[in-house]
């Protein structure tokens, strides 16, 4: 059997064009599964913190946030938060900045990492990421994210020990260290195969034809990638 085609994805729960760039990802891939000899692909998820230093409970609102972190206007901010909407829209997703609640994220690594010990790791990601950019839900605190691994049938006791515990902590760092060592400075970003990159939100067409020319070049097939 021809072995599956690897993604190593790195993004941040508070990066809003990470989870565009995972849902052209899925739409991308889901296209190339109705090929004839559809690739088998195996998809994951690492840590990468944009802003470590935000506090668990940032006081103010979107805007302030890129005022404060970008060294932008309000304006400048306000047409940012609205473009980013519009292309969330076109990848169907629901975007609320009016809503959204920023957070220091490394709790939310923590929680992938263990989500993906129980083989949920691709659910936990997209729960996280719905509930913060769709819902405009907590996404640093213990408490909060622990009611969001039990939405997805993790134990609220053992998620809850994880992240007291800090089990994960070195695994988030691990990817971060990782992250480095490719030279990667933004997110998201995919790693194809330990061999291609491929940066930011791309539409769906580049994932399903690198994923078509990489699943040729495991069956001995020539590929210009």
């Amino acid at each position: 059997m021809t072995d599956a085609i690897k993604i190593d994805v790195w993004s941040d729960i508070a990066c809003p064009w990470c989870y565009i760039g995972k849902r052209n990802l899925e739409t991308g891939l889901a296209e190339v599964a109705g090929d004839a000899d559809a690739p088998r692909v195996e998809v994951t998820y690492h840590s990468y913190e944009l802003s470590p230093d935000t506090p668990v409970d940032f006081e103010g609102d979107q805007t302030e946030y890129l005022v404060q972190h970008k060294g932008i206007s309000r304006e400048q901010a306000l047409e940012m938060a609205a473009r980013v909407t519009d292309v969330a829209r076109d990848a169907g997703l629901d975007y609320h900045f009016d809503n959204l609640k920023h957070t220091n994220t490394v709790k939310a690594h923590e929680l992938v990492h263990f989500a993906k010990e129980k083989g949920l790791q691709g659910s936990m990601k997209e729960r996280l990421l719905s509930a913060h950019f769709v819902e405009g839900r907590h996404v640093g605190r213990i408490d909060d994210l622990v009611e969001l691994a039990v939405e997805i049938g993790l134990d609220a006791d053992e998620a809850r020990e994880a992240l007291i515990s800090e089990k994960y902590v070195e695994a988030v760092r691990a990817d971060e260290e990782q992250a480095r060592a490719y030279g990667i400075n933004g997110v998201p970003f995919f790693v194809i195969d330990g061999k291609y990159g491929i940066s930011g939100a791309q539409p769906p067409a580049a994932f399903s034809q690198i994923a078509r020319q990489v699943w040729a070049e495991h069956q001995g097939e020539p590929a210009a990638v």
